[in-house]
């Protein structure tokens, strides 16, 4: 009994039916001697939109947190800026330098007074650089389109370090010897923090 035997492909066949297997991506172009456009290949084209656009979306949740990062950051720098560092300049300079100053003996007190110039300036130094970004961070804060300024923003945080270290350093150690000579220096600084941060209370007239 005989078997049937196909026939060999032709040169080139396999390769054509391989072709009609095309994917999304690789929709054939059209030229001038093609059949015009289908309605099929207006779907696939439009498929191919979306998909394109879907990739991106794929990331949306990462940018979302990387935007809600980025306002707590900037709400959290201006509450830093707000609460903690200006009114810490200002008790500083209200409390904790005149209190030195009137403490130091008289060898002591130029050496005094040039540190408390030079730590006033960079309190000044660093609240001005501050005053440059807290607009864009302000911004930021709120979710708005904002761009902050990284060169004043590293400028802004080595000029804290520098000032800091400095007084941690050298004017903080000095400052204790001079006011613990006296136990009623040292406690008239402490009286005098706290009652700055004492509620104040408005009487009744």
């Amino acid at each position: 009994m005989s078997r049937f035997q196909p026939e060999p492909l032709a040169p080139g066949e396999l390769g054509r039916s391989s072709a009609n297997e095309s994917s999304i991506a690789s929709l054939p172009e059209t030229d001038a001697g093609a059949a015009p456009e289908t309605p099929l290949n207006s779907f696939t084209r439009c498929h191919l939109g979306i998909v394109t656009q879907l990739e991106g979306t794929a990331r949306l949740p990462e940018l979302v947190d990387v935007a809600n990062h980025a306002r707590h950051m900037a709400q959290t720098t201006l509450d830093l800026f707000r609460q903690t560092i200006i009114p810490h300049h200002a008790e500083e300079e209200a409390e904790l330098f005149p209190a030195v100053l009137q403490s130091a003996n008289a060898a002591e007190r130029k050496a005094v007074r040039g540190m408390v110039e030079r730590l006033t300036a960079e309190h000044r130094e660093v609240e001005g650089l501050w005053k440059r970004l807290e607009p864009s961070v302000r911004a930021a804060a709120r979710g708005n389109r904002s761009e902050v300024d990284a060169e004043v923003m590293e400028e802004m945080v080595r000029a804290f370090l520098r000032h800091a270290r400095y007084e941690e350093t050298v004017f903080l150690p000095l400052a204790e010897r001079i006011l613990g000579r006296n136990g009623n220096h040292m406690a008239a600084l402490g009286l005098a923090l706290h009652l700055r941060h004492v509620p104040q209370v408005v009487g009744y007239i």
